[in-house]
């Protein structure tokens, strides 16, 4: 057994040597550098936003109650739909109120004929006064008797104006234009009238505008005063405060408004502020109650340096990028995130602008290997009309007078930074295009300086409310 154990093991130890010896050229050859997708981070002045939950709200909401009691006759309005003000909604009895009307007429024209044998009888006896031959007293009498008829015809004026008001309120009338609920009351009950104990007819709500009332934390609103104090420059008038809107089912905020009003004080309980935000809504749409989510100017414009997610690697706690230099060889580089912007993350620092990040096969890739680039495109989409539109209002003054187009609508985004190839390189520095780093550093300054100032303006005092301009 022994003797068998040797043979084995002297014949491994000569295959052994018989590999070792053989040629380098029979040996397996490396594997080539891993190919990749590399592009320089995106520059863009952006600004960040805040998000708050909020609820939609009527401008005007009114309660139709009877304004006289009676039995209901009919009901003129379909229930739910668009009423104009001043259409009839429904119809009282009005015999009662008819011939009390009919009965404050007649007494009027009996004060009046009253007045008028008054009037004539005093005006016979000022001549007969004249001429010495009425008396004191009687003049007297008469002149108090013109009095009594004229303060009698003045009650039954006032009589025939309250029966006039009674017999028109048995058509009770919408107060204002809107939509219209249900009717809680149909035709042949009776309805109470009066200001205590008034019986609720139906209710109206406006639709165009429409409020959308959201509460802004304590954080936030620190921020917006801090905001307020360190940029105030002149020259910059206040401006609309712009906001965007979406519904729950909407994709982006896709509605946009203005902030008109922020509470004079904080809610102790809640620690929030509540703000308004006010929308168009001429299709009538928008529907008081509804859930939407509102978004605002959260900071001034700033350059921000951005990648994509996928770009991000994570190892344990630590986030990172690999970079490739002028010699092709991966590099690990700790970055530090933002926030998220338009789909990109938004990189607080690790990366510079020249650098080139590897956005595709970093699974392939470990740092300080050799690496094949390719430079691309950066995989980004056009600016939302709402960064723009802040930009190019406080730039261009004609600009604030356009039309403002939907935050964040997918069919409105650009694929034209997309429908270039993708160009083969062997350095980043020598070959391949680098992608558009956005206006001039002068330009941005200039915009961030005048949105700044529009932003502090406008948040400040935040317990006064914001005047939106006409």
């Amino acid at each position: 057994m022994k003797r068998r154990f040797g043979v084995v093991v002297v014949m491994g130890m000569v295959w052994a040597m018989g590999v070792a010896c053989k040629p380098r050229s029979q040996q397996r050859p490396a594997p080539p550098p891993a190919p990749v997708t590399v592009t320089t981070p995106l520059q863009r002045e952006i600004l960040d936003w805040d998000e708050f939950d909020g609820r939609l709200a009527a401008v005007d909401q009114v309660e139709v109650r009877a304004r006289v009691s009676g039995f209901l006759e009919s009901v003129k309005f379909e229930e739910g739909s668009i009423v104009k003000q001043g259409q009839v909604l429904f119809v009282i009895d009005g015999a009662l109120f008819q011939a009390a009307y009919d009965q404050a007429a007649a007494e009027m024209q009996r004060a009046q004929a009253q007045l008028d044998y008054d009037s004539a009888e005093l005006s016979r006896l000022e001549d007969l006064r004249r001429s010495g031959v009425s008396s004191v007293k009687e003049y007297e009498d008469a002149r108090l008797s013109q009095r009594r008829s004229s303060s009698a015809v003045a009650a039954a004026k006032a009589a025939l104006q309250t029966a006039s008001l009674n017999l028109g309120y048995t058509n009770v009338a919408a107060p204002i234009t809107g939509r219209i609920g249900r009717k809680l009351v149909t035709a042949g009950n009776l309805v109470a009238g009066g200001a205590n104990q008034s019986t609720l007819l139906t209710t109206i709500v406006s639709l165009d505008p429409i409020y959308c009332y959201f509460d802004a934390d304590e954080r936030s609103v620190l921020k917006y005063q801090r905001l307020a104090r360190a940029n105030q420059l002149a020259g910059v008038s206040v401006a609309q405060v712009p906001c965007w809107m979406g519904l729950s089912d909407e994709k982006g905020f896709v509605h946009r408004g203005n902030i008109d009003f922020v509470n004079n004080a904080l809610d102790p309980g809640t620690g929030t502020l509540e703000a308004r935000g006010v929308f168009p809504n001429p299709n009538g749409v928008l529907t008081p109650g509804l859930f939407a989510r509102m978004r605002i100017p959260g900071s001034t414009v700033y350059e921000a340096i951005l990648l994509p997610d996928d770009a991000i690697l994570t190892d344990q706690s630590q986030r990172y990028v690999l970079t490739v230099d002028e010699k092709n060889v991966a590099h690990y580089q700790r970055v530090e995130l933002g926030t998220l912007y338009e789909g990109l993350r938004v990189i607080a620092g690790g990366v510079k602008p020249t650098d080139h990040v590897i956005i595709n096969g970093q699974i392939r890739v470990r740092p300080g290997a050799i690496v094949n680039p390719t430079v691309a495109p950066f995989p980004a989409s056009a600016p939302s009309e709402m960064n723009r539109e802040l930009v190019r209002r406080l730039t261009n003054p004609d600009a604030a007078t356009r039309p403002a187009a939907p935050m964040d609508a997918p069919s409105q985004r650009s694929a034209a930074t997309n429908a270039a190839a993708p160009a083969t390189r062997k350095s980043p520095t020598t070959q391949g295009t680098a992608p558009a780093q956005g206006t001039a550093p002068a330009q941005g300054a200039e915009a961030a300086r005048r949105v700044a100032a529009e932003l502090g303006q406008a948040t400040k005092p935040m317990g006064v409310n914001v005047e939106v301009a006409q």
